[in-house]
């Protein structure tokens, strides 16, 4: 829905950081700032409407600080490139999942065949435990 948006709004207006990464890289993770961090105001995002706004907040509450900014991090790469592209990729994904309404289930009743059924095989269960006791004849 709002996937090249997102996209092409990251790579504009995104604040990206490099920081030295803890994943793979040999002696490269010593020298080159690949880990990309994001940190993106929810509320920059003026393509998105108040209710979206909210649902992106809600969804993803565990991700966004207190200052209101979204926090995502990517070191799984050896390249800052290659981090900051998959993060700007996991990036739309999470809004785009926020973004999707999930249906209300309505609530149903069993039918009275349903009922009906299940008493009946709780009548077997109940007659053949009854069969199996011992019987005291004193």
């Amino acid at each position: 829905m709002y996937e090249i948006i997102i996209k092409d709004w990251l790579e504009d207006n995104g604040n990206f950081s490099f920081s030295r990464s803890s994943g793979p890289g040999g002696q490269n993770v010593n020298k080159v700032n690949t880990k990309v961090t994001l940190h993106l105001n929810i509320n920059d995002l003026k393509f998105l409407s108040c209710n979206e706004i909210e649902r992106v907040k809600t969804y993803l509450g565990n991700k966004i600080n207190n200052d209101g900014e979204l926090v995502i991090n990517c070191q799984e790469e050896r390249s800052q490139t290659k981090n900051r592209a998959k993060l700007i990729y996991k990036t739309v994904i999470l809004i785009e999942k926020s973004l999707i309404m999930k249906k209300r289930r309505k609530p149903t009743k069993p039918s009275n065949l349903a009922k009906a059924k299940r008493v009946e095989a709780k009548k077997r269960v109940s007659l053949k435990k009854e069969c199996r006791k011992a019987i005291d004849y004193f």
